[in-house]
């Protein structure tokens, strides 16, 4: 059974499969309403929808482009009306489009930088000045170890995981004395759709020998939502079984 229901609600944008679903349940478990953000998945947003309402909790899928700013003040109008303001937001939407840093074109440069990190930003510029007042608030930007890295052929994508961090730590500063809260959790390689065609011996790079699973990010995302989470602001939390060390 979920805990009793938050005086607010929580969203999760990219939060129709994978990380973004595993966070969906564990924020639906501790009694958030959610909002759950996607772009192509309808049809798994409404099913994660069902499946939390089934657990006793609360869901309204949000489907839009992130990148467009009117896609984002949608999302939050609606939550605004159902439950009220935002005061958990996790910034987990994403793209990627590899190739080697001479072969990126600027449209897939522009489309990475805009989904993963101008589009965190305006989020969060969104769901800062009523977490302000409500003197309460937490801000979750879901980052990459490829931000703390090198990983050839993913300039564009290790540039916007890298302004992550950094935006995290700026806004942290700016806010933490009114009892808002800014951290980032940078993923390794995590068991989903978009890593099943890696090929094994990748494996024997990472200390942990396995790859993670969305769940273990959620547990860490969960963490910084909390209230036990309150003093902990500024930082990224690496779940990536060591590679990054």
């Amino acid at each position: 059974m979920p805990e009793p229901a938050r005086p607010g609600a929580a969203l999760v944008t990219g939060g129709a499969r994978g990380i973004g679903a595993a966070i969906v349940r564990r924020l639906a478990a501790d009694g958030w309403p959610v909002g759950i953000g996607y772009h192509s998945g309808a049809a798994a947003a409404e099913a994660l929808v069902a499946e939390v309402e089934a657990a006793g909790g609360r869901a309204v899928a949000l489907g839009g482009d992130i990148a467009a700013p009117e896609t984002l003040e949608g999302h939050f109008g609606t939550l605004e009306e159902r439950y009220g303001p935002v005061l958990v937001l996790v910034n987990n939407a994403g793209v990627n489009a590899d190739n080697l840093s001479p072969q990126i074109k600027d449209e897939d440069w522009t489309r990475v930088i805009d989904t993963n990190l101008t589009a965190a930003f305006r989020a969060t510029r969104r769901a800062i000045p009523p977490m302000l007042r409500a003197r309460h608030g937490r801000v979750v930007n879901i980052s990459s170890v490829v931000g703390l890295r090198a990983n050839p052929g993913q300039a564009n994508y290790a540039a916007s995981k890298a302004g992550m961090i950094g935006m995290t730590k700026t806004i942290a500063a700016e806010v933490a004395r009114r009892g808002v809260t800014v951290n980032a959790v940078a993923p390794g390689f995590i068991a989903s759709d978009m890593t099943a065609a890696l090929p094994a011996e990748l494996l024997a790079h990472i200390p942990a020998r396995r790859m993670g699973t969305p769940e273990e990010v959620a547990a860490v995302v969960r963490f910084l939502a909390s209230d036990e989470a309150s003093y902990v602001t500024g930082a990224t939390f690496t779940v990536d079984g060591g590679i990054s060390a």
